[in-house]
């Protein structure tokens, strides 16, 4: 049989230079950021991750997401291969207009959706405009 090498939908990155400490594979996730008037709202696809395994950490300017993926138990012998396991991370630099005091997250399905409210400074702002007399 031969063997099939094609790629898979993720990316396999090498970890970030202070990340010396995780060994193993992992995989930056893919990533679509959406913006409205008072948030971004950023969602990673991790598949088979739980919401008890993200690590999701903001620290100086920087948005850190690490979701550690369980191995899936597997019987017999694999006929062909095309899904890889490995933990997904990626680091994203976060704006001063985003209020990092009230970041919040959920994960499900494997999707870890971000919340990142702007503060109110930068926030679009109706003014109402009045008839002149």
């Amino acid at each position: 049989m031969a063997d099939n090498t094609a790629m898979t939908s993720k990316e396999r990155t090498e970890p970030t230079p202070y990340e010396h400490t995780r060994g193993g594979v992992h995989f930056t996730p893919r990533v679509d950021i959406f913006e409205t008037g008072d948030k971004l709202v950023l969602q990673a696809d991790m598949p088979g991750v739980r919401p008890e395994d993200v690590d999701l950490r903001y620290e100086r300017g920087e948005l850190r997401l690490y979701g550690k993926v369980l191995g899936r138990q597997r019987k017999g012998h694999p006929v062909a291969r095309e899904y890889e396991e490995g933990d997904f991370l990626r680091t994203f630099a976060i704006h001063e207009s985003i209020d990092a005091s009230k970041i919040e997250a959920d994960c499900k399905n494997g999707v870890l959706t971000v919340y990142l409210p702007k503060v109110a400074a930068v926030q679009p702002k109706q003014i109402q405009v009045k008839s002149g007399s």
